[in-house]
């Protein structure tokens, strides 16, 4: 159990440092005491993921396609609980799906990250040279952070085996007033008129976030602009990214230094995404980039207090890249875990990346769209569909014929009359999560609950609901409002895990009663996209009972109007290789 606990406390100090452990132990002996107390159910193989990358260690920083190959790298402390250890991992891929770890690419190894290699990203040059930006811890009593640059020893190798740092690393140094232990998490860097730019996340005053602007004409030296690109009073902005998106909503992406048209019209949006570090969620704003003037503009004023979220649920630290094998943009997100902190020691792994997905502009241009990759789509085996099942109230449907643990699941929904849903209480009226906290899957309704219950026990004693409820239209509209949750409240009978609610409201005119759901079902992840990808929620859930073959799916309708499923299709998932030699 030592040798388990040296590489799990490992692994658990660095969730610690992301904010993602609930539970902070004192010392390796504890931990060990507390993992041996952890009920067997709860450490059952099975839960762990089976079709979602999982690295032995934390997220991802720098997503990259070179030369045919997929690669991400993600942090994790290989020598146990020292501030002074973090690494970039490293696994590749051809597809997206199916992953090959290789040894690490970055370790510290010059005065700039004595103390751990952190977040960045990856840039291409216009040789086609990738270069990595990350950021450097030098002083641990400070934790004082710059931003380093590396590039691959051998440029002809496809897989970037090795990579090596300039002399002239630092490149970036905190100054002029900047927080020097909230300064971090370079993006990728963009190219126009002659320089290169990239943004860096701090924060100023006691909860400004802000990104500023650094400029370069040979990505060495580099120079802080005196205004910030963009900046909100929501705390410390981590993780930034910024790129442009098709305003047209066309699904084709657009690699990061594609710059607006002539004539004053631009041709593109621009997305900017901060990683909140006092919510611990991933928050998004559209709008204008003026080059000139280096500044972002949001199209909605509110933008920054409205808060769009790529996914409503358990996702942070997510990173963009554009893939030019198929002319698309690649979001990565990751998740950490719901249990205890001992749970993860006594299971040996913690965190998962979610499902890559591809993102563009909704035609509205209010939103961005996601949809899981199609590559997603190889894994999927035998199936079995349902077509034109009313479920009348109260009434559920078990889908039967595959194993479901492991599972892609897309249905359609129709509800022939709208006539009865609820009104809309105006307290809960912008907060989705306390809505589905007071309205929640086992609240019967008007118009849903409806939706499916997955990863489910057989006695349904276990089950989690993913669900649409409908409102009635607000005063100033004519669209009923659409609620889509994730309630995990029921998915256990272990009573130590946290299972919040997820929630987001879904801009979709649901007048014609019609609307999708597609949920990813994988052991202990269930990730969903509702209306062709305009909210996406992922929750992690540990059922005891519902594990394995012992998982079952239904579909159910709480609410006193009827639900016909126009047609339900489900497959199991198959395994790829995941980080294997």
């Amino acid at each position: 159990m030592r040798a388990l606990g040296r590489v799990a406390w490992a692994w658990l100090l660095l969730l610690q440092l992301a904010g993602a452990s609930h539970v902070v132990y004192e010392n390796l002996l504890e931990v060990e005491a507390a993992a041996a107390a952890v009920p067997p159910s709860i450490v059952d193989p099975l839960l762990r993921t089976g079709y979602h990358f999982q690295p032995r260690k934390n997220w991802i920083n720098a997503p990259l396609y070179y030369k045919g190959w997929y690669h991400i790298f993600y942090q994790y402390n290989p020598k146990g609980a020292v501030w002074g250890n973090i690494v970039w991992a490293h696994s590749v891929s051809r597809d997206l799906i199916n992953w090959v770890g290789l040894r690490p690419a970055l370790e510290p190894s010059i005065p700039s990250d004595k103390y751990g290699c952190w977040s960045g990203s990856a840039t291409t040059l216009p040789d086609g040279t990738p270069a990595i930006m990350y950021t450097g811890v030098n002083r641990p009593d400070v934790n004082y952070q710059v931003q380093n640059v590396a590039y691959p020893r051998n440029k002809s190798d496809p897989l970037l085996r090795e990579w090596v740092k300039p002399s002239h690393n630092p490149i970036i140094v905190p100054g002029g007033g900047i927080n020097a232990t909230q300064f971090r998490d370079p993006t990728t860097a963009w190219r126009a008129g002659g320089h290169w730019r990239l943004l860096i996340g701090s924060v100023t005053g006691s909860a400004r976030g802000v990104a500023y602007v650094y400029r370069s004409r040979d990505f060495k030296r580099w120079t802080r602009l005196r205004q910030p690109l963009h900046s909100a009073a929501t705390g410390m902005w981590e993780c930034p990214d910024f790129y442009p998106v098709e305003a047209a909503g066309r699904r084709e992406g657009l690699e990061t230094s594609a710059v607006s048209g002539s004539g004053g019209r631009p041709r593109v949006k621009y997305v900017l995404k901060n990683s909140l570090d006092l919510r611990r969620y991933d928050y998004y704003t559209i709008g204008t980039y003026y080059r000139k003037a280096e500044r972002y503009v949001p199209d909605d004023p509110a933008g920054d207090e409205r808060h769009l979220r790529y996914d409503y649920g358990n996702f942070y630290a997510s990173k963009t890249f554009y893939d030019p094998a198929k002319r698309r943009r690649i979001l990565w997100g990751w998740a950490n875990e719901s249990d205890t902190s001992a749970d993860d020691v006594a299971k040996g792994w913690a965190g998962i990346q979610a499902i890559p997905r591809t993102v563009w502009l909704d035609p509205s241009g209010k939103q961005l769209l996601q949809w899981p990759i199609e590559e997603v789509e190889a894994l999927r085996g035998k199936s079995v569909t349902l077509k034109d099942r009313v479920i009348k109230p109260g009434q559920h449907v078990e889908v039967t014929g595959l194993q479901t643990a492991q599972a892609d699941v897309e249905v359609s929904f129709e509800v022939p009359s709208l006539a009865g849903a609820e009104r809309l209480d105006p307290a809960l009226a912008g907060d989705a999560q306390r809505l589905c906290g007071a309205r929640g899957a086992a609240v019967e309704g008007g118009v849903g609950p409806f939706g499916l219950w997955v990863l489910a026990s057989a006695d349904r004693q276990e089950r989690t609901a993913v669900f649409f409820r409908v409102f009635r239209a607000t005063a100033g509209s004519t669209k009923p409002v659409v609620l889509m949750c994730t309630d995990p409240t029921k998915s256990s009978l272990n009573p130590n895990l946290y299972q919040p609610t997820f929630a987001g409201f879904v801009d979709t005119d649901i007048s014609n009663g019609k609307i999708s759901l597609r949920t990813l079902i994988d052991r202990s992840v269930v990730e969903s996209f509702g209306a062709g990808g305009k909210t996406c929620i992922l929750s992690r859930v540990y059922p005891s009972l519902a594990v394995g073959k012992n998982a079952r799916l239904y579909v159910f309708n709480s609410g006193k109007a009827d639900v016909r499923v126009s047609r339900l299709t489900a497959w199991e998932m198959r395994k790829p290789l995941m980080n294997g030699a």
